[in-house]
């Protein structure tokens, strides 16, 4: 059984004009979101072996602001990872080696919740229903894979979890 975990980068600031894009980093809700989701990771034993992480800075920073992964984990930050569509995200994924059990993607939307929506099919529950209405920022989204990462593709995960950072308590208020 493989794990994939999709995480959109955490809030970024938006209060310098000067800055690109790709250069905006995160703001301070982010950077207490992403602190917050890291937490959730290591209480649930979320340990991936490999991060595909978009090369914008506000991808980065969230990925810094998990802190020490357990492991650690190999860091691959990708250029085309940066607002790419759900497609090349499922690419990025299809050339995971086989001996890596566990991968987290951190990307933007609107590429990775349409991957996500496109993995979990029509799947039921709460949690399916509060990914199908909204990815926000440091949500993360786990899903189960029993096909090699090769043969990724629409309907071929299950969502186990989708935890959105007001979920979590030290998100709250």
């Amino acid at each position: 059984m493989r794990q994939l975990l999709l995480l959109r980068h955490a809030k970024s600031a938006w209060d310098d004009p000067a800055l690109s894009d790709h250069a905006r980093p995160l703001n301070a809700r982010g950077r207490r979101a992403a602190a917050a989701m890291a937490a959730a990771m290591r209480d649930l034993g979320l340990h991936p072996g490999l991060v595909l992480v978009s090369s914008s800075r506000r991808t980065l920073q969230t990925l810094e602001g998990l802190g020490a992964l357990h492991g650690p984990p190999r860091v691959e930050p990708l250029d085309d990872l940066y607002l790419a569509p759900w497609t090349r995200l499922m690419d990025a994924l299809r050339e995971v080696p086989d001996e890596i059990g566990s991968v987290l993607l951190i990307a933007h939307n609107p590429g990775l919740h349409d991957l996500a929506m496109n993995l979990a099919g029509p799947a039921s529950g709460p949690e399916a229903a509060a990914l199908a209405e909204a990815y926000p920022t440091a949500a993360l989204a786990e899903f189960a894979l029993e096909e090699p990462w090769a043969s990724i593709g629409p309907r071929r995960a299950r969502l186990v979890r989708f935890l959105q950072p007001r979920d979590l308590p030290e998100m709250a208020g």
